[in-house]
């Protein structure tokens, strides 16, 4: 039985668990807090340090935010500062992650295959049904995004980083610094409001909300939003490591 290390990379937190064939956990998940700054070798650290408190496992599911091609880092959002989300970015760090072979580091630092995608996309494997269009977008620190079509990864689009209106992305607008100032009854009500406007840009068939804020829609807003969005556990972001590498489709081929 091929078993998979799946570790889920946030702003805030990193935790992770191993997998099944069938995806069914067989640790209980770990957790430990992101920690800045946080070059790509001290990320690499992070992680075997925290899969060293799992068993061993025969293959690696890494997802990370940002823009990653083909398992190199094109942008990544929160690990260029210096001291965590929505705080000052380091021009060293960006430097440093700008083009980082992750798949790579991480396959010879664990001595296993490893596949690194965003980490809207292993949640995203972990609760589509793999026919029609099926968008996902998971509500944490900021938004992350991705598109499935027919059960095959689209590829990549940084949604979070498009403007709402002036001077304001998705991020920001509906990001976790929003919540808390606005409180869980506005919030939602952006939440929805964020829905109909995407809603004629992609007409999915079905569109999946995730992530740790996802539970936090209230129920009437959420109602108003139709029957076609669902709201999907945040331990998609784990258990979707295993499914995820068959969902990757011709784009990205982890064993090359």
């Amino acid at each position: 039985m091929v078993t998979t290390l799946a570790i889920d990379c946030g702003g805030g937190g990193i935790k992770a668990s191993v997998l099944d064939a069938a995806g069914t956990m067989r640790a209980r998940p770990v957790r430990v807090p992101t920690p800045y700054p946080l070059p790509p070798s001290f990320f690499v650290k992070t992680l075997l340090e925290l899969a060293g408190r799992l068993p061993v496992a025969d293959r690696l599911t890494v997802g990370m935010p940002g823009m990653i091609r083909h398992g190199v880092v094109v942008a990544t959002p929160h690990y260029v500062t210096r001291s965590g989300p929505r705080s000052k970015i380091d021009p060293q760090l960006v430097a440093e992650w700008s083009g980082y072979d992750a798949r790579s580091a991480l396959a010879e630092a664990f001595g296993i295959p490893a596949l690194v995608l965003n980490d809207a996309e292993v949640h995203g494997a972990g609760v589509v049904a793999g026919t029609g269009c099926e968008l996902v977008l998971t509500l944490g620190t900021g938004l992350g995004s991705a598109l499935f079509d027919g059960g095959v990864l689209a590829p990549h689009l940084e949604l979070s980083h498009a403007p709402v209106r002036w001077n304001t992305t998705y991020d920001t607008y509906i990001g976790e610094v929003e919540r808390r100032r606005l409180g869980d009854a506005f919030w939602s009500r952006r939440i929805r409001q964020m829905v109909e406007g995407l809603r004629p840009v992609f007409r999915w068939d079905r569109l999946y909300l995730g992530g740790g804020n996802s539970r936090l829609i209230r129920r009437e807003q959420l109602a108003r939003m139709g029957d076609d969005v669902v709201v999907v556990p945040n331990t998609a972001g784990i258990v979707g490591g295993v499914r995820a590498w068959e969902l990757v489709g011709g784009r990205y081929d982890p064993t090359s």
